[in-house]
């Protein structure tokens, strides 16, 4: 089972990630990622599937045309683990590939 990441932890962890935040009302960051066109967002969302699967942990997002919102939980531990932070690093790495 993850552990939750205590304040120290979960602290540093949004200074090094700039563009996520806390969620409001879950312990949980989240990102709205906005591309050039639906194909881009598509393409980017399939590849964090892959990822996701591979790392056995799946985002919660929602996808409206071009943009692209995403919430990071761990559920084995109901909160914000180093997981959700190796996640957001992956996402992170992508949306720059992608010009975001």
């Amino acid at each position: 089972m993850r552990e939750k990441l205590g304040q120290e932890a979960r602290n540093a962890a949004l200074a090094s990630l700039p563009s996520w935040h806390l969620a409001k009302g879950r312990d949980a960051i989240e990102r709205r990622l906005v591309f050039r066109d639906f194909n881009q967002a598509f393409a980017f969302m399939t590849r964090i599937a892959l990822v996701a699967e591979q790392m056995d942990h799946h985002p919660e997002w929602f996808n409206v045309y071009k943009t692209v919102d995403i919430l990071l939980s761990t559920h084995d531990c109901d909160g914000l683990s180093e997981l959700d932070v190796a996640m957001a690093r992956k996402i992170d790495a992508f949306a720059a590939e992608f010009g975001t």
